[in-house]
């Protein structure tokens, strides 16, 4: 009764706040409809816009004549008076929620709370909230528990894995007052140089990920938050990031149906809410051309504004009639290329519902903000849009938000027990304690010669801990290892831990430290092949592991490899005598002054090593051999679901 009251309400102050008009049949007793009626173009327009505000940028005073200074930059956590103005007028669909966004529990909450009721004050219906929790290498919510991340639950072999850690991300949003996920990601990581999925892909076998994206979108559900698959139609196969560049898929729509689709297909049966599209080219199935407004080349429409993949695949083929969502606008694919008004127009006739706004960051975004709103208006005035295509968006939009109870938000008072609950609740000791139980069972040991794994660590023995450079912002995690090893009292009497970095000047330090020791632990991350290069920046630290396995058995010792990111540089090291995967490892240069982080993979790898914890993890994916350039090959070095113990 009280929610129902609430919703008449809501209805009397949209029609008094958008004027009467016309109501089509049905409309009396059909919210939605009621709605949608009594909106305004532009309001209409901003329904289908998500904005993002993640830094402010104080423009400088009037000084006299004097050379200006450095504008000031801070994080957006909390609202000021223009972005309370701007809300207010400009009645956004929804807003996303970045890194910067998030300071602690009850400031996040204050910051929802003030945008729900600044918005509302001006007449806009309420919004919904989004943010990247995929867990863990794409994790928002610094103080949340970020998670073990995709390929780590595809190696536990389990899918009540992904719908166990789905369901923590998805209870800790909605404490926050966030309804929707940009998860689970659906793309298949089939492309060992891709630069931007990765581990953020369960595996790179279609049915996998199927089973585990369904399995994530599951644990969402569990909680009533809306889950957004992603990106459409697939960006597994790619060895560029869309972020930098417009990347290019040559395959076939046959092609794409027997392989990218499958795990697509799967999260529409099951019930996904909404799908997002990548900004990649697939000549193949979409022939249109545009002029490149910063190369003068011709280049192929995106997905994200293509009508043959998003109206006739995804919504006629597949039967998708959910909200279809754009990848962000200011990514380099879509904003090196096209101009705004042509975006917006060949993204909405291609059949995107919401459009995800470039992120301000700077006082020149935030007044781009408002121009989005007034093109797709202006474009529909003119009929370059036709407005019962804008009518198809908005009524979806309202749909969902009806569905998931967001048209009856009303007071966006803040209560102590809210807050109290979300201090209590986000980060628990016992959300961090299943992230933990996960990550122990992700844990893959691929190669075990000589006994070389776990370490038989005697009294009085040194053992190293060496970070490649390209881990170096992670060799915190050792400190905490040796910590948590010593508090369990697993170290016998007298035994030490040795952290150290390689650094470009300490090389011959390095391989000194490493022939010293009884026992040494090299941990090494790749993001992309030029890690795996010695003649890289990013990569130098190969050459020198490569120097320490051969001094190191000369010695008449072992050596044992730890990956913390893609499980690719198994294949880097083939002289290594135990390879440990646990495919992330967040950073943490230092271990804080209470000893606490929110990264468990790496530590838990670590720990591994002395024996602690119960390694299970299978294989998610192929590793390939490397050829001479450290280039992937068609030779499997080894299959997925290794080990077959």
């Amino acid at each position: 009764m009280i929610q129902m009251k609430k919703m008449i309400c809501l209805m009397l102050t949209l029609l008094m706040t958008f004027g009467s008009m016309a109501t089509p049949a049905g409309a009396e007793s059909d919210p939605v409809e009621r709605i949608l009626s009594s909106m305004s173009l532009r309001d209409k327009v901003a329904q289908m816009m998500i904005a993002s505000f993640r830094v402010w940028q104080e423009e400088p005073a009037e000084n006299g004549g004097k050379p200006e200074e450095e504008p000031v930059k801070e994080n957006i956590t909390a609202l000021n008076d223009p972005i309370r103005e701007m809300v207010g007028r400009d009645h956004f669909g929804g807003m996303l929620l970045f890194l910067e966004n998030y300071a602690e529990a009850e400031q996040t909450l204050r910051l929802i709370s003030d945008i729900q009721a600044a918005n509302q004050a001006g007449g806009g219906l309420p919004q919904v909230f989004f943010t990247d929790q995929e867990g863990g290498y794409v994790s928002r919510i610094s103080y949340g528990t970020i998670g073990v991340g995709n390929m780590a639950l595809g190696a536990t072999g389990d899918t009540e894995n992904a719908r166990i850690m789905a369901r923590v991300h998805g209870e800790e949003l909605a404490l926050l007052g966030i309804q929707a996920d940009f998860a689970p990601v659906m793309d298949i990581n089939n492309n060992p140089k891709n630069p931007i999925i990765g581990v953020r892909s369960f595996s790179d076998d279609p049915q996998t990920v199927a089973a585990f994206g369904c399995a994530y979108l599951a644990g969402l559900h569990d909680t009533g938050t809306m889950a957004v698959v992603k990106h459409f139609p697939g960006h597994g196969n790619t060895d560029t990031d869309s972020h930098t560049g417009l990347p290019l898929i040559n395959s076939t729509y046959d092609e794409l149906k027997h392989f990218e689709l499958v795990p697509f297909q799967a999260a529409i049966d099951a019930g996904a809410d909404m799908v997002m599209t990548a900004h990649i080219q697939y000549p193949q199935i979409e022939k249109e051309t545009y002029t490149s407004i910063s190369t003068g080349e011709q280049i192929y429409l995106p997905a994200t504004m293509s009508k043959t993949i998003l109206t006739d695949i995804l919504r006629g083929d597949m039967g998708f009639d959910g909200v279809i969502v754009c990848d962000a606008l200011d990514m380099a694919a879509v904003a090196d290329n096209f101009s705004t008004e042509d975006t917006i127009r060949l993204a909405i006739g291609a059949g995107v519902d919401m459009l995800i706004l470039p992120a301000v960051r700077d006082t020149a975004s935030f007044r781009l903000t408002d121009t989005y709103i007034d093109t797709a208006a202006a474009l529909a005035e003119r009929g370059e849009i036709s407005e019962e295509r804008i009518n198809e968006s908005v009524r979806r939009i309202l749909e969902m938000k009806q569905k998931y109870g967001v048209l009856d938000l009303a007071d966006f008072t803040l209560t102590d027990e809210q807050i109290a609950s979300a201090r209590e609740n986000i980060g628990s000791a016992g959300h961090l304690e299943t992230e933990w139980q996960i990550a122990e069972k992700s844990l893959t040991l691929l190669k075990n010669e000589k006994g070389a794994f776990p370490l038989d660590v005697k009294a009085g023995e040194k053992t190293l801990i060496l970070f490649s450079n390209s881990c170096a912002n992670r060799a915190g995690t050792g400190d905490q290892a040796r910590m948590m090893l010593e508090e369990r009292q697993t170290l016998p009497e007298g035994a030490e831990i040795i952290v150290m970095r390689n650094t470009q000047d300490n090389d011959e330090e390095c391989i000194r430290a490493a022939a010293d020791a009884d026992h040494v632990i090299l941990v090494h991350r790749v993001s992309n092949q030029a890690y795996m290069d010695p003649a890289t920046a990013n990569g130098f630290s190969s050459g020198t592991f490569d120097r320490i396995i051969s001094a190191v058995h000369e010695a008449g010792k072992t050596v044992i490899l730890v990956s913390c990111q893609l499980p690719y540089d198994a294949a880097r090291f083939p002289g290594v005598d135990a390879i440990l995967l646990a495919y992330w490892g967040g950073v943490m240069r230092d271990l804080p002054a209470d000893g606490t982080t929110r990264s468990t993979n790496l530590p838990a790898e670590l720990l591994a090593c002395f024996g602690v914890g119960d390694v299970r993890g299978k294989l998610p994916v192929i590793i390939p051999e490397l050829d001479e350039n450290y280039q992937p090959t068609d030779r499997i070095l080894w299959s997925r679901g290794e080990p077959d113990q």
